[in-house]
This record gives C-alpha cells, structure tokens and sequence, in this order.
C-alpha cells in the first residue's frame, strides 16, 4: 500500500522535508521525527543513483513515504528511479502539455504509456507478481508535477487535465524568477499567478503542493490558509547549519566567556 497515496486520496494535509546529503541516516532521523513523507532530491544535488536506493530503503525503514525530484525530466532517468519502488516521482520545472504527456507516459506502462518492462526492486526480486504490478501496483505510484514558471501556468488548464497527475507543486522561488524577480515569492506578480495556478489546480480536484525553506510561523501559516495541501520545508542541510550555529552561540555564552 502506498500510504502516501492513501493520505492524498482522504483529503489529509501532509507535511515533509527534503533531504539533500547523501548519509541514509538523515531519512531514518527524518522518518522517526514523524514527516509524512520524505523529499529526496536528485535536481540540486550531487546525489547517485545509489544513493538515492540508500536513502529509499531508509525511509522505508521507519514507515515514511519517499518522493524522489529527478535531476531533469529524462525518460532514461525516470525509468531508473521507477524501477527502485519509490512512493511517488516529482518532475521539475514543466512547461508545456506536451512535456507533461511525454513525461506521464514514462511512468505508466502499455497500453497507458510508454514505461520499458524490466522491474526488479520494484516488485521485490519476484515476491510481487510481474502482471499484478504492471497492471495494479504500478499504478500507485503518486505523480508530481511542480508548477515553477509562468508557461506551466498559462498552460495549466490543459495540463491539469492529463491523466494520472496526482498533485502540483509550487517553486515559489523559480516562479518569481520566470517573472522577473527572482526571490520576491510574495511580490505582487508572483502572488497572482500562484493564486491563478492554485484555483485551476483545486477546481480540477487535485492535491497542491509547496516547497519553501522559510520557517517562520506566520509563513506557514500562510501557505497552508492560502489552500496549500502538502508542505515541504526546509531540508536536511538548513538543520544541521542552523543546530551547529546556535550550539556555538550557546558555548560562546556559557564557555567561551564564563
């Protein structure tokens, strides 16, 4: 069962983190913590494909769902991280209807699309039978599209209609850049076309989502009164940078000048 699916298909909200570095242990302290899901990054990292199995075999361990964002949207690349049995695959910054239907085929195998045949992991070196994967459990994997430029957006009434998509996500950040200013995610630009983008998007019943490394409270509160239906913050990188900064305050305060 992919519990991460479950949660979208009830209309749960669900919170994660994106884990960067390559030590599995993050996805295990990740899990334990209680994140519904575990964002495993392939865009902005040096991570291998070894890695990336590492770190899925961690989250499993502990009972935590993983997505794995591709490097770039390839169909070699895909069919190598379908065949590892994550709970879902987020494609980066799409643009167009047709981006999207090549990419979503790449998921889905014949007649519904265009996958090779050649599980292994995935269907547990033969514990799980070739047909009903192919057929039912292949099926389960969630599908992410991140909305992270104004083309997806003006494109969005007819992506959002292919089917198989399970969610959108936003990149507040690379949205704000494809318009002109970069950073300034609550610019009044940016705003409008997330606010644009996030009613098409609920309109055609499908799961939202948002990545953001802003931690404030008021933030937060604002994504998700905004309607935003699955968090991802911060990363593992910020919490280890932000624990070790701040234990040195502390031993500069009580050590270092006691």
């Amino acid at each position: 069962m992919n519990i991460l699916r479950e949660k979208i298909k009830n209309g749960e909200k669900t919170c994660g983190t994106l884990v960067s570095l390559t030590d599995p242990a993050l996805c295990e302290i990740m899990g334990i913590v209680g994140y519904d899901y575990i964002w495993i990054d392939m865009e902005h990292t040096y991570m291998s494909y070894k890695e990336v199995l590492c770190h899925l075999n961690a989250a499993r361990s502990v009972g935590a769902a993983s997505v794995v964002r591709l490097p770039q949207n390839d169909l070699t690349v895909t069919k190598k991280i379908l065949e590892m049995g994550p709970e879902g695959i987020i494609f980066p910054m799409m643009r167009t209807p047709e981006e999207v239907r090549e990419m979503i085929g790449a998921t889905l195998y014949p007649p519904h699309g265009t996958r090779g045949f050649g599980p292994m992991r995935a269907i547990r070196y033969g514990e799980t039978d070739c047909k009903y994967y192919t057929d039912e459990e292949s099926l389960e994997l969630c599908r992410f599209m991140q909305i992270e430029h104004v083309e997806c957006v003006e494109n969005l009434e007819e992506i959002v209609k292919i089917p198989y998509i399970d969610g959108f996500i936003f990149g507040p950040n690379d949205l704000s850049g494809s318009l002109g200013e970069l950073g300034n995610v609550f610019g009044e630009k940016t705003m409008e076309q997330i606010r644009r983008a996030l009613k098409i998007v609920k309109e055609n019943g499908k799961y939202v989502g948002l990545a953001t490394g802003d931690l404030r409270p008021e933030t937060l509160r604002f994504w998700s009164e905004l309607g935003i239906d699955m968090m991802t913050v911060g990363a593992d990188w910020n919490f280890v940078f932000d624990a070790a900064k701040n234990t040195r305050k502390l031993l500069e305060q009580y050590h270092m000048e006691a």
